[in-house]
């Protein structure tokens, strides 16, 4: 009989630590799925724009007659101040020429930050052999005077591009457009290659020389 109470006893005192148990193991399963539920995904973020895109990286139809490496390549290019950086690339050889005419050389290499707006060959051929003579008969003055209306203060980016401009020369030039479409000086100049990097400079090639008024 007593042993029979004692039985009886024990199972009394064993029931509520297995529902315990149990209860624990549901929590623990519960807890497991919450853990294991997947995380809400974030909203997903948008399509890079088309600026975006061009700031990323040079961008035009004439970028693809820089050199894809050496040092007129973009990467070769970003390594150098802005004029000893031109020198290496043969889209812009007649633009070396005058700059080294006109001793601007240094002055650009030591600029900071600078824009430059970058005459391609084609552009001084088509001002003419009579007008590009004149101007490199005259380094300080005519010749001066023109190299430097195509450079601006400041590292302008592709989305900074469009608006007014000082030259270092005084003027102000006027760019329209947005993501690889720019015109300087609307109607005298296309950007062809833009947002070329050199050590201290951004470069826009573009398809004509920016000849001030007189």
């Amino acid at each position: 009989m007593r042993t029979s109470r004692m039985t009886v006893a024990a199972m009394a005192l064993a029931l509520p630590l297995t529902l315990a148990a149990c209860g624990s193991d549901a929590d623990s399963t519960d807890a497991g799925a919450e853990s294991t539920a997947p995380a809400t995904s974030a909203a997903p973020s948008e399509s890079p724009s088309e600026d975006d895109m061009a700031m990323d990286g040079p961008f035009g139809a004439a970028c693809d007659a820089v050199p894809a490496d050496g040092a007129g390549s973009f990467d070769g290019m970003a390594q150098d101040p802005v004029a000893t950086a031109a020198s290496n690339n043969p889209v812009l050889e007649t633009l070396v020429t005058a700059v080294g005419e006109a001793g601007l050389g240094d002055t650009l290499n030591s600029a900071e930050d600078i824009t430059v707006f970058a005459p391609t060959n084609d552009a001084f051929e088509a001002l003419g052999q009579e007008t590009l003579d004149a101007a490199m008969a005259d380094p300080e003055g005519l010749l001066t005077t023109v190299l430097t209306n195509h450079v601006v203060e400041g590292r302008l980016a592709p989305d900074e591009l469009a608006g007014e401009h000082e030259t270092l020369n005084g003027t102000t030039i006027t760019v329209e457009g947005s993501g690889e479409d720019f015109t300087v000086d609307p109607g005298m100049a296309n950007v062809v290659c833009g947002n070329v990097q050199t050590a201290n400079a951004t470069v826009y090639i573009i398809d004509q020389v920016l000849v001030p008024e007189s």
